[in-house]
């Protein structure tokens, strides 16, 4: 799980007692700092998701959420961020639920998109859905603990990106 000095650091702050007195308990800490840095790569996937129009491909939405998601890796303050958003994967698979929160707007309407595509039955869209938060979140966290530990990727951050993308969308489409 989270530890509470991983919350504080990604937070930016040095002391874990802080952290009651600014936000009450462990939990709304938590819920700030995926607001703080959540909003932002919303409002991006909003964005890029806008700009592709009516029809876009799966690759193209994939592309909407993976893009400002693993920018955060490869930027020294995001990298704690998707190091917590990995660890929450206990809740992916109640994602529309949690996705109500004006910060995930769009984040929910590509996974919605998302979960339409393909021709099965609903209980194995949602999984695919969820197979794909996943992997991208995992994977986003292992770019940023190696970058963390001073390892020197195989893989550009754009070639990484563009795997990352091609990989989740066939989680989508498999």
């Amino acid at each position: 799980g989270i530890t509470t000095r991983e919350i504080v650091a990604a937070a930016g702050q040095r002391n874990a007692s802080a952290v009651s007195y600014h936000f009450g308990s462990r939990q709304g800490l938590l819920l700030e700092i995926l607001a703080r840095r959540g909003g932002p790569v919303d409002e991006e996937r909003g964005r890029r998701r806008a700009a592709l129009g009516d029809r876009p491909d799966t690759a193209e939405l994939v592309r909407c959420l993976v893009a400002p998601y693993a920018a955060l890796a490869a930027q020294p303050d995001g990298r704690a961020y998707v190091r917590i958003v990995a660890q929450l994967r206990g809740r992916f698979a109640a994602w529309r639920v949690a996705s109500d929160a004006a910060t995930t707007k769009h984040l929910a309407g590509i996974l919605d998109e998302l979960e339409a595509r393909p021709p099965a039955s609903p209980a194995v869209r949602r999984q695919r859905v969820v197979g794909l938060i996943m992997l991208l979140t995992a994977s986003a966290a292992e770019r940023a603990r190696g970058l963390d530990d001073g390892d020197d990727p195989e893989l550009d951050h754009d070639t990484w990106v563009d795997d990352l993308v091609a990989m989740c969308a066939a989680v989508v489409t498999a």
